[in-house]
């Protein structure tokens, strides 16, 4: 045996051999992980098999591995209809960069008002009813507004009636669904992030802001000075899980806010909605999967650029 190749087995034999003392050292670490990680291969992995719908012309007599073959004609019909597309991108990208905003700006302001409060009892309450919301479902959310925004019987046109101005037929302007379903997702989502944040508040060592106090800190400079950079880590972080879901638009959002209302497409005709409305209705299921490609491998790619921006702000921030 050479010496280059002794080398090479040693070399090897003290990687396997530190392995296997790892492994021993955190026999209950590595227990513990086990069931996720079955969970993880089991949900997330081996599903991905079924990405070879992809490019199949789907039966319901082959199924996804007995249907031939088609190579990439399920994309011909999104890319061929581009002017579609390109607006399903716009909006889905546009709303969800809205909601990312405004959601993350109110989960923090959120945040902070319950770091401020003093009464337990209170913060308590006030969080079990920031919370609820998140667990109402969009359809009753969207039957909530259309009690406040229908056109002849809604309470918001009664109200402008009622001090002489026109009412408004919200259900036929799509700029305005913009602004309505962002105040939604705000309603709905915010108090599930506040509660985030505020366990990561909670971590906060207590003694930074007695120093801070005793130099003479206002309670506002110890929000700026303190707090919010001791959250930005956090922000960073939720940011980016949140990006690889950027071209995934949340269907049942739309389908119970707006009822699919074509006058409102302009603004709501998300990608999930376009594919729902050229696909799923009619069973192309190859079409669907091709389009959920690729939005996964954008909103991969997305994930990559952000944590490479994350990573020159700050190199602890970044998620690998």
């Amino acid at each position: 045996m050479s010496e280059e190749a002794y080398r090479l087995s040693g070399t090897k034999g003290r990687a396997k051999s530190k392995w296997l003392r790892t492994l021993r050292n955190d026999s209950s670490l590595y227990l513990l992980a086990l069931p996720g990680v079955i969970a993880l291969i089991l949900f997330a992995y081996l599903p991905m098999s079924g990405l070879i719908l992809v490019f199949k012309n789907y039966n319901y007599n082959g199924g996804i591995f007995g249907s031939p073959w088609a190579g990439f004609d399920n994309f011909d019909f999104f890319f061929s209809s581009m002017d579609s597309a390109l607006r399903a991108t716009r909006n889905t990208v546009m709303l969800n960069v809205l909601y990312m905003l405004t959601g993350t700006f109110f989960s923090v302001a959120l945040a902070i008002a319950l770091n401020e409060l003093r009464s337990k009892g209170f913060i308590k309450v006030t969080q079990s009813v920031m919370f609820f919301p998140y667990f109402i479902s969009w359809i009753v959310i969207g039957a909530i507004l259309f009690s406040l925004l229908d056109f002849e019987k809604g309470i918001v046109n009664k109200l402008l009636e009622a001090i002489g101005l026109q009412a408004v037929d919200w259900y036929a302007h799509p700029w305005l669904f913009v602004v309505i379903l962002v105040l939604a997702n705000i309603w709905k989502s915010a108090g599930h992030g506040a509660i985030i944040y505020y366990a990561v508040l909670q971590g906060i060592d207590t003694s930074y802001y007695e120093a801070a106090r005793i130099d003479g800190a206002s309670r506002w400079q110890l929000i700026t000075r303190i707090t919010l950079p001791m959250l930005i880590p956090s922000i960073i972080l939720l940011t980016l899980l949140g990006i690889g879901g950027m071209l995934k638009g949340d269907l049942s959002m739309i389908m119970g806010v707006t009822f699919l209302n074509p006058l409102l497409l302009p603004t709501t005709d998300i990608i999930d909605v376009f594919v729902y409305r050229t696909a799923i209705r009619s069973g192309e299921f190859g079409f669907a999967s091709a389009i959920t490609l690729y939005q996964s491998v954008f909103g991969f790619l997305l994930v990559l650029i952000a944590n490479k921006l994350a990573g020159w702000y700050d190199r602890d921030s970044k998620l690998f």
